[in-house]
């Protein structure tokens, strides 16, 4: 956790799903699939975060979308779901040209943290280091079979690197042996907590919408003609209004969240943790609970081990760029 808040680490990431998507209709396709507008993505070697929805508007999955070239994109999906997401996918090919492919042949490694990128460059061929170091953020580039986007799961500065399988171990080495230091999957799950990032599946899944998740913006609205799956369901609950939300907490006395904790408010329960991990950076529990709208700085209380813990609602993120937002009360 703290090499990659101070310096640079390396996770596989290997699990996740990549899928090509291609053909005349690549684009038209994917800005009906995803409730962000991919068409914004007017150039290669640009990419958007996005959620997929189902018809009521519920969260699917979350994913990045990359435009490779002109109607060639690449998806990089959570792949907690995978077999769901790809049933889903194809059920909505039918009305269109396009030819996906789920790209088990390739690995994906995430190098992150304020040193990632200048110390991964060394790992690079000659000709693609200085490309790959200009890279802004969701910028990516695919050249000679190496797949580098500046993004991330963990708030950090660094790149994801998709190279095939048979290439990773000695691309990992090169990267441990050039100081990167190797994590596993329980760090950058309490880096994305710090960070503000939702898990699909646990923070959000099909039966909430992004507007209740901290996500609304991931939605475009703009172009009244594009029917994105999920969109008249949500145009009309918008009217409505929404009687949950994801709120960040952080706890006050020593402990841990973890999901299906209670919270409450004045002794009245108003929701439930959906993850949490304690933050080395702050010293203290974190997470996100699924309450009704409550206001930063409220101060509330969550059960764990039969005890109300005090605890304070922040909006998150927790940290950035390794520098705490939230100052814990004493």
């Amino acid at each position: 956790h703290h090499a990659v808040r101070q310096q640079a680490g390396v996770f596989d990431v290997s699990h996740m799903a990549v899928v090509d998507v291609g053909g005349q209709q690549a684009r038209a396709f994917l800005s009906r699939l995803f409730a962000n507008d991919i068409r914004t993505l007017r150039a290669p070697g640009t990419g958007l975060y996005t959620c997929m929805l189902n018809q009521v508007g519920g969260v699917i999955d979350d994913a990045i979308v990359y435009q490779v070239v002109p109607d060639q994109y690449r998806v990089v999906f959570n792949a907690g779901h995978f077999d769901r997401d790809w049933e889903w996918i194809n059920n909505h090919t039918h009305d269109f040209a396009v030819e996906l492919q789920h790209r088990t042949d390739l690995a994906l490694l995430a190098v992150q943290g304020p040193m990632a990128c200048e110390r991964a460059s060394q790992a690079l061929p000659n000709h693609l280091q200085a490309d790959a170091l200009a890279l802004k953020r969701f910028q990516c580039l695919h050249r000679d079979g190496w797949f580098i986007a500046r993004t991330g799961y963990t708030g950090e500065d660094g790149w994801e690197i998709v190279v095939p399988s048979n290439q990773v171990t000695e691309l990992w080495q090169t990267l441990v042996d050039n100081q990167i230091q190797p994590c596993g999957l329980g760090a950058r799950d309490s880096l994305r907590l710090e960070a503000g990032f939702n898990l699909a599946g646990v923070d959000m899944d099909e039966s909430v919408t992004p507007c209740e998740s901290n996500l609304a913006w991931t939605i475009a609205w703009d172009d009244k003609e594009r029917e994105f799956i999920g969109r008249s369901t949500l145009e009309r609950r918008l009217v409505d209004g929404f009687d949950q939300c994801l709120i960040g907490l952080a706890l006050l006395q020593r402990g841990v969240l973890r999901a299906g904790q209670r919270v409450y408010l004045d002794d009245e329960i108003i929701g439930e943790v959906t993850s949490g991990s304690f933050s080395p950076v702050l010293n203290c529990g974190i997470g996100f609970a699924r309450t009704r709208e409550i206001a930063a700085g409220t101060r509330c209380a969550v059960e764990i081990r039969g005890k109300q813990l005090p605890a304070i609602v922040h909006e998150p993120p927790f940290v950035h760029r390794g520098r705490a937002k939230i100052k814990i009360p004493a």
